[in-house]
Parts: C-alpha cells; sequence; structure tokens
C-alpha cells in the first residue's frame, strides 16, 4: 500500500471575541504556548489538560514553531487589550482601599 501524506487542518477556531481556542474545547492558544514555552511536554500538556487530543497539541505546537512572529503578534495584542479592560475597571472601579470597604461592610458597627 502507498501511503500519500496530506495535510491535516489546523485544529484551531477564532471565537465571537477574538480568542484563539483549540478546536472543539474552551483551551486557549495562549494556554498551550505557555505551557510549551515553560517546558511542558505535549504529554504533560495532555495531562493537565484531559480536553484535548495529543495530536492536537503536537499541531498546535508545530503551527506555533512554523508562525512564531504571527503568532506572538497575537499574543502582544491580546496582553494591550486586557490592559486597557483593566485599567478601564480600574478607572470605574477604585481599587484604593476596597479591602477596608469591604471589611467595614462586613461589620457595621466597625
Amino acid at each position: 500500500m502507498l501511503l500519500v501524506p496530506k495535510a491535516d487542518p489546523i485544529p484551531l477556531v477564532t471565537d465571537e471575541f477574538g480568542v484563539v481556542r483549540i478546536s472543539k474545547t474552551r483551551v486557549t492558544l495562549d494556554t498551550v504556548v505557555t505551557a510549551f514555552l515553560e517546558g511542558a511536554t505535549a504529554e504533560e500538556i495532555k495531562e493537565q489538560y484531559p480536553s484535548l487530543q495529543l495530536s492536537d497539541i503536537y499541531s498546535v505546537i508545530g503551527y506555533y514553531l512554523r508562525h512564531q512572529a504571527e503568532v506572538d503578534g497575537y499574543f502582544l495584542e491580546r496582553e494591550r487589550l486586557a490592559t486597557e479592560v483593566r485599567q478601564e475597571a480600574e478607572r470605574r472601579f477604585n481599587p484604593i482601599g476596597i479591602r477596608d470597604r469591604l471589611l467595614a461592610r462586613r461589620n457595621p458597627q466597625g
């Protein structure tokens, strides 16, 4: 029998919020790539995230290695957006003194 290699699709989807996830899971691209960059093997990532297929993890790592500049750009944009959201939340809901305000609510006498 002759083996005819064919390309499988990369198991990545972008959700309605622009977050790239591993197909059919809630696990993000950021999660898998960060674990890989911190030294985790595909098998260790699979142990940590049992909803992932081992073959999908290897595909995603391979995709990252072939498209590092684009994926790193995506990560930077996600970080920028997260910072923007955090700053807006802090402007709207001042975190200074929050512990004291929460404790005062718990104990109105004092």
